[in-house]
Parts: C-alpha cells; structure tokens; sequence
C-alpha cells in the first residue's frame, strides 16, 4: 500500500469540508475519487499534498504520516499533484517548464516526457501560454512526471477538452501507469474513470460513502444515479 488515508476531517474557515474521509491506492494502483461538484474532492487531493493541512487524521504515504510536513516536502517524497488550473508558466518554454518540474536523480528524462506525448516534443520551443488546453495538460502532467512521482494525483484533466484529446490523454495516462506509477485521479467523465482506474471511491458531503472495484461499479447504474446523477451508456 503506498497510500492510506485515515479518516482525515479539512476546514475552510469554520465549514467542516471534509468529515472522516478515508481511502488507499495501492503500488501502482489507478483509483478515482468520485462525487458532485462540492462534495469534497479537490479538497481530499490538496489533503494529501499538504496545501490544505487536515485538522485530524493521518496521510500515511509509504509508511510514513505525512499529514502535517509542508507540500515541498511531501512532493519531494513522491506525491505529485497537478491541480485543476495546471499552473504552467506561460512566458517559459514547454521545455523549460519541464525543467523546472525536474528532480536531481530523477529516472524520467526529456526524452520520456516526449516519448509518452509527441506533442510536447513537437511544440518544445513554443511557449506555455501558446498551448492549447490538451496541451497544457499534458504538460503539467509530464511536468510533475519528472519530479519522479510514485502517486501522481490529478484534479480534473480532461475537463472541458475535445474528445479527441481526451482519448489521446487517457492513452498517456495508461502508459505512465504501466511505469509503475500509482495515480489518484478526480475526474467527472465516467468513461475515462471505467477505462482507467482499477478501483473506485464515491464522496459525498465529505464523507466516503462507496468503494468498489472497476467491473461492479461499471454495472451499478443505482449507485451512479444515486450519488453521480449520471450513467454510463
């Protein structure tokens, strides 16, 4: 397990966001944090990056409670974040952006990064502001990859990209994760959830209130009706 969450409660000011939340991704493991708008999910994510301190519980990752260490230290354990806004700089080229996402000693190097999207390869000297949003998101993405992450936790990738593009990031995701790296992802689009993850988790209120694997929560439309509001054609 290289991830175990115990019952973490968050705050903004004095609304209690996030109510004794709790989940695992395992070495490897691909898992989503599911839920409507609100329900706490951005929250849980920036939890465990430390940009949101919880006020109780532990975030143990690879054994150790990082729960209280500030989010450099906690990147430079392994936990990599790529927020919803993706936070690329936009005068700084695709290349430099990604080398100031790079660690010393770090095994993924330029030409992993371009391997696993061409685009970036292809738009390297272009600058970050000159992207599209696919683009952008792929290079927040490999940008986090060269810090050499062991859980790449993602918020939103695909939100509000072309179909296109999504299937070309959901191809990328699949390749990192057969590099051996565990993601924790928030997404809304249910197709790419049951195309990619092997194990599912509901939020609902700050609390979790479903975990299952991908094949039974793929069949339950009662529990994506319940909690989603949507269905899976």
């Amino acid at each position: 397990m290289i991830l175990d969450v115990q019952d973490i409660h968050g705050y903004y000011g004095k609304s209690h966001i996030l109510q004794g939340v709790s989940l695992t991704v395992g070495e490897g493991e691909t898992v989503t944090l599911l839920g409507r708008n609100g329900a706490g999910k951005s929250t849980t994510l920036k939890s465990i990056a430390g940009v949101v301190a919880p006020q109780k519980g532990r975030v143990v990752f690879k054994g150790d409670d990082v729960a209280r260490l500030a989010p450099h230290r906690i990147a430079a354990r392994g936990v990599c974040f790529v927020p919803e806004h993706r936070g690329i700089f936009r005068l700084l080229s695709v290349e430099e952006n990604l080398r100031l996402g790079a660690r010393k000693g770090s095994p993924w190097q330029l030409a992993d990064i371009y391997r696993i999207f061409p685009r970036l390869k292809e738009r390297r000297t272009n600058g970050g502001g000159q992207l599209s949003g696919g683009e952008q998101q792929m290079l927040a993405i490999g940008r986090a990859l060269m810090n050499h992450p062991r859980l790449l936790m993602l918020d939103e990738p695909v939100e509000g990209l072309a179909p296109v593009i999504v299937e070309e990031i959901v191809a990328q995701l699949k390749l990192i994760r057969q590099a051996g790296v565990a993601i924790l992802l928030v997404e809304q689009n249910l197709e790419v959830c049951t195309q990619l993850a092997d194990r599912h988790y509901i939020i609902e209120q700050g609390r979790i209130v479903y975990e299952g694997g991908n094949v039974a929560f793929a069949a339950d439309e009662s529990i994506k009706d319940r909690y989603l509001g949507v269905g899976v054609a």
